[in-house]
């Protein structure tokens, strides 16, 4: 049997499923001498916006058992900074670039969307809701459903390549905040965005971070997107998820497959092993000829839950 690792999520397609998450590997600027991008699936460079940010200040990142707590507060150096130094040194290595999009309105999103689905070596926009709305004190955008009906209807309509809105867990309700996207115009999703938390230094009396509240990250997360991806992938079997939280080995990343993730995300792992997407690509494939499966695709639906029938023939 001749086993391939590639992957068409409706469209976008990847040579493998592993995509660098976004975040984890900035806009790009450092990474070409401390990463080599060809085996990776596809990169979602940081989160951009129309002006450059700063960022947070600083202590922005913060260890918690099993997790990593981090608020970076959307630095980046603006959208047209990013499409003139960043996206050309990103693009020269041939890998598929997400473009992240985020804003403080919806027309902020509008636009900086416009300024990135024609560029050449970008394959899809994925729109980030966490971004804090100014128009509703600093909630983030995934906060208020109407919020979300302003911003990934527009930029649907307008980009010429697909959209993934990227959903946090936390919502009321998950399945029905997903099945509005779509019919917004989203393309498919990313499963899940981080979960907020709060660390606390007891001696000093302080919370770890700035902001105080970032967003968790690491293994801590990992049961609650696959749940997120579970479910969203029973109630909408054909739209693309790509699953992340907490992927740092081949095992995990076939447990997103078989919940039902078309592709994966690897962030936090990347900053401990950049050599993780690599590892975690070849931990797939060993999974599919171990049980004589030639592509990821078709781990999709093969999870057995108790008294259901698997939706194919179960694996052996």
């Amino acid at each position: 049997m001749k086993h391939s690792l590639a992957v068409d999520l409706n469209g976008v397609a990847f040579a493998h499923p592993v995509v660098a998450a976004s975040g984890c590997m900035g806009t790009g600027r450092d990474v070409p001498g401390l990463v080599d991008l060809h085996p990776l699936g596809a990169i979602v460079p940081r989160s951009i916006t129309m002006a450059p940010r700063k960022g947070s200040p600083t202590p922005r990142a913060a260890e918690t058992p099993s997790g990593f707590l981090s608020w970076v507060g959307f630095q980046n150096p603006g959208v047209d900074a990013f499409v003139v130094e960043d996206l050309p040194r990103l693009t020269r290595s041939q890998t598929p670039v997400i473009a992240s999009i985020a804003g403080s309105t919806p027309e902020e999103y509008l636009r900086v969307a416009s300024h990135l689905h024609l560029r050449p070596g970008v394959v899809a926009l994925e729109i980030c809701l966490s971004s804090p709305d100014e128009d509703r004190h600093d909630d983030p955008f995934y906060a208020h459903p109407e919020r979300l009906h302003d911003v990934v209807g527009p930029v649907s309509r307008l980009s010429r390549v697909p959209v993934f809105v990227k959903l946090p867990p936390l919502l009321p309700d998950l399945v029905a905040t997903a099945r509005a996207c779509i019919r917004d115009g989203a393309h498919g999703f990313t499963l899940i965005d981080a979960v907020p938390g709060l660390a606390v230094d007891a001696r000093r009396l302080r919370p770890r971070l700035s902001a105080p509240i970032g967003g968790l990250s690491g293994p801590a997360i990992k049961p609650i997107a696959l749940a997120a991806v579970y479910r969203v992938a029973q109630a909408l079997p054909d739209v693309p998820i790509m699953g992340v939280g907490g992927i740092s080995s081949g095992e995990d990343a076939v447990e997103f497959l078989l919940a039902g993730a078309w592709a994966v995300q690897v962030g936090t792992a990347m900053l401990v092993n950049p050599a993780a997407p690599v590892e975690i690509a070849r931990g797939i494939l060993e999974y599919l000829k171990g049980k004589g499966v030639a592509t990821p695709a078709e781990l999709r639906g093969r999870l057995r839950v108790r008294g259901e029938e698997p939706a194919t023939e179960a694996l052996t």
